[in-house]
């Protein structure tokens, strides 16, 4: 069917693909969250356990959402782990770091992810595409929140 929603389809696939880097990026600091939840271990353990839980159930409603918007642009949404390890700008942690370097990695892919944000929303204002936009600067929000609280751990 045709979608008429005031982006032509070049538009749509343009931005759909670019916001498939979003997805990228927040699929790997999601797993990446969820196993620092699992291994966390230290005198830290209780905080960072509660804190990387409520911050992977943060990001798992998030991966949705960018799916979702994906598709409603009429653009195939990634979904393989070998296609997220492509488009990601994140690189999976190797090993279980100590917590604080934990910290420091979620804080590093927090703000990586804002940049890629970032650069998807100058293409989404740039053609009008407001509710990718309005997407997009809740999702810096939260990721630019997040990484100050990390950061906070580390100062």
């Amino acid at each position: 069917m045709k979608i008429d929603v005031g982006l032509d389809k070049d538009t749509r696939k343009q931005i759909g693909t670019s916001l498939g880097r979003v997805l990228a990026d927040t699929y790997t600091l999601y797993l990446a969250t969820h196993n620092f939840h699992w291994n966390v271990t230290g005198p830290m353990f209780p905080s960072l356990h509660v804190q990387f839980e409520t911050q992977y159930n943060q990001l798992w409603l998030s991966v949705d959402e960018i799916a979702e918007r994906i598709r409603a642009l009429g653009a195939p949404a990634p979904g393989t782990s070998s296609k997220f390890a492509e488009l990601s700008t994140l690189k999976e942690p190797t090993g279980l770091p100590p917590a604080l370097e934990m910290v420091r990695w979620l804080c590093d892919g927090h703000e990586a992810v804002c940049k890629t944000c970032r650069e998807v929303a100058v293409q989404a204002e740039e053609h009008g595409d407001q509710v990718t936009l309005d997407l997009l600067t809740r999702r810096m929000t939260d990721h630019e929140k997040t990484a100050w609280m990390l950061r906070s751990l580390l100062e």
